[in-house]
């Protein structure tokens, strides 16, 4: 299966755009309590960078549930970050617009990632459980 008329996963809209949520965290996490190190900003961080780390490592996997497989593990850490922008605001961590700023990255990210997971099913033609948000 082509990979949807790309040449790198660099090239994915999905993939920009998670780096790119990925570094705001960074960013952010940079001014929380030293206390939190080995804590929140320890697994916040992690859960962020798989979000693209699987898309690049799904991206070159020959077959449809293998790509679908590595996306949904993509899905979950990006809905455990969506718990942490919450658990970053109600500790008072992050501000107002910065939480805004998550919350909108964290919205087109998971859009954009469900779309490519419809792209790479209707590409493929089969019916797939995964298919479902």
């Amino acid at each position: 299966m082509e990979n949807l008329k790309t040449k790198i996963f660099k090239d994915l809209v999905v993939w920009q755009e998670a780096h790119k949520m990925t570094l705001q965290v960074y960013k952010v996490t940079k001014k929380f309590p030293r206390e939190e190190l080995f804590g929140l900003i320890s697994q916040f961080r992690r859960a962020v960078m798989s979000i693209p780390a699987n898309i690049a490592e799904g991206y070159k996997k020959k077959g449809v549930a293998d790509k679908l497989r590595f996306m949904n593990i993509a899905q979950g850490s990006l809905e455990e970050c969506r718990y942490y922008i919450i658990l970053s605001k109600d500790l008072d961590y992050i501000s107002e617009m910065e939480n805004v700023e998550l919350e909108e990255l964290i919205s087109k990210t998971s859009y954009l990632l469900n779309s490519y997971c419809s792209a790479i099913i209707k590409n493929d033609g089969t019916k797939h459980p995964l298919n479902s948000p």
